[in-house]
């Protein structure tokens, strides 16, 4: 006999999450077509950073993606992917292209690296980016400085050879699994890293395969759900990847696409984090979990020009027509 699961409640900030998504997309895309602005009448998105609707149109990712396009096997994706997440900073990774060339596995050293990146530090330069909080390991490794245990991480990982593993894997749970039985990475970080590595040929799972639910990401569901019955974080992440076409059309919004892909859980999962920092602008009164009031990070428009690239696997036209050919969008903003 079937037992069906009680579902979760949704209370009166829950619509706020489909009007965020469509709002945020429909900037994106007014951007691609006028540089200059305006872009929305949204005070809030005027004012304040938030990543893209879609993970992998943010630059950092865009970047990324772009550095795995020109690895030349597998073990060369692995290292590059995960030296560059661990920062999660262009300008750090560039500055090690600079001082040691092509960036490989083979001549991997963590005492030349460790140094470059000491000196970046004593001349003032962040080293680690501010979108989230990177654990520094030092407990297991046993070093002064956060980039000296994480680079004997990755030294680690090499040793084991953990990129062999991870593309002898059947399923994205797998690969997550492996992630997170190493030092310093906890759920998020081991689940964000799977996702990155997933872009890459080195391996290829549907972003629908599976998902975990950020600090973040729970804080903003909670702010939307007056409870969740008997779901999970995650099967809450899947019901609105699962149920975006009909909650859009219910409001009468677009539903976001990149080039005709829908959300998937990962952007899903990002947009709930999101929301929560909206959230916090539009409806104070909501409280996160965590305590949180203000959103930290102010919008600053990049100067420097973007084009975008997908994984070839993803079936996306790789020239930028399939992003400024998306529909247009009504001049009178939201």
């Amino acid at each position: 006999m079937l037992i069906s699961r009680k579902k979760p409640q949704k209370n009166k900030l829950y619509d706020d999450y489909w009007h965020f998504a469509t709002s945020r997309q429909d900037v994106f895309l007014r951007r691609l077509h006028n540089p200059l602005g305006p872009w929305t009448s949204d005070r809030v998105l005027n004012e304040y950073r938030f990543t893209n609707v879609f993970r992998a149109l943010d630059r950092v990712t865009q970047y990324l993606i772009g550095v795995q396009a020109e690895q030349q096997s597998n073990r060369e994706i692995f290292f590059n992917t995960i030296l560059f997440k661990l920062f999660n900073k262009i300008d750090t990774y560039r500055y090690l292209e600079r001082a040691l060339g092509p960036l490989r596995a083979e001549s991997f050293d963590v005492a030349r690296y460790d140094e470059l990146l000491s000196y970046r530090m004593s001349t003032g330069h962040a080293i680690y980016s501010g979108a989230y909080i990177m654990p520094s390991a030092g407990r297991v490794y046993g070093h002064k400085w956060k980039h000296t245990n994480h680079l004997a991480l990755l030294a680690q990982m090499l040793d084991e050879k953990l990129d062999e593993r991870v593309s002898a894997c059947s399923t994205m749970k797998e690969v997550y699994d492996l992630l997170l039985s190493y030092p310093s990475l906890g759920k998020f970080l081991a689940f964000q890293y799977t996702i990155d590595l997933n872009y890459s040929s080195l391996i290829n799972f549907s972003e629908m395969d599976f998902v975990v639910a950020g600090p973040g990401a729970i804080n903003g569901i909670h702010k939307c759900f007056s409870s969740l019955g008997d779901y999970s974080y995650e099967d809450v992440i899947r019901l609105m990847a699962e149920e975006q076409e009909a909650e859009c059309a219910r409001l009468g919004l677009t539903p976001p696409r990149l080039c005709g892909r829908p959300l998937q859980l990962i952007d899903c999962q990002n947009l709930f984090c999101e929301v929560d920092k909206y959230l916090r602008a539009t409806h104070p009164e909501a409280v996160s979990a965590g305590g949180q009031k203000r959103i930290k990070q102010r919008f600053t428009a990049s100067t420097e020009p973007l084009t975008y690239s997908f994984p070839l696997k993803w079936g996306i036209d790789q020239s930028n027509n399939a992003l400024w050919n998306q529909p247009a969008i009504d001049d009178i903003f939201l």
